[in-house]
């Protein structure tokens, strides 16, 4: 099937087709919509020619800035996340020789796994939980111990952009993460 996280038929085709652009995806979810976020990897593709973590990590930082600020921009701060684009493409190109998908292929372990995401730049916990039950959820990864290291996100439900499958999903996410917003202002 296929991701459909992006909500946009040819950002979730780049999705499908390179591994680096899910990660991508992720680091950009962050102040910013889930479907957007996930569009990040098929922007610069379409406008730096490549996903290729040693090309995006060599390239001329204010040249890249201005390719990632340009509308529509790959995030709502598209300065600060360009150059922590270029720091996660760095560490991915000198730490796992450019292919992302050692992240998750090679532990053994849930606990391995999420310690490997969380030295992901602008990775915390929640986000590497996140992270670790998209994984599981949407492409099979599941080392043992993976549902501990995820939490309440490695449970059923709609919980976060690890449960979109759909634009339905997508709307199921979106008033879960409204409805823990609302509670937490109320107490």
């Amino acid at each position: 099937m296929g991701f459909q996280i992006a909500n946009e038929p040819e950002a979730d085709k780049v999705l499908d087709q390179y591994p680096f652009a899910v990660v991508v995806g992720m680091m950009l979810d962050q102040q910013y919509g889930m479907e957007h976020a996930f569009r990040g990897g098929w922007k610069v593709l379409s406008r730096f020619g490549t996903l290729e973590p040693a090309a995006i990590a060599a390239a001329e930082p204010e040249a890249f800035k201005e390719l990632c600020s340009r509308p529509p921009a790959i995030h709502r701060f598209p300065g600060s996340m360009a150059a922590r684009l270029q720091e996660l493409a760095a560490l991915v190109d000198s730490r796992y020789a450019g292919d992302v998908t050692r992240l998750w292929t090679e532990p053994a372990t849930g606990k391995e796994l999420f310690k490997r995401v969380q030295e992901l730049p602008g990775f915390g916990k929640q986000k590497a939980q996140i992270f670790v039950a998209l994984l599981a959820k949407q492409l099979g990864v599941r080392p043992e111990g993976w549902e501990a290291v995820a939490g309440d996100y490695a449970l059923d439900g709609y919980r976060s952009v690890a449960d979109v499958v759909d634009a339905a999903s997508l709307q199921k996410v979106r008033e879960f993460k409204q409805q823990k917003k609302a509670a937490a202002k109320g107490a």
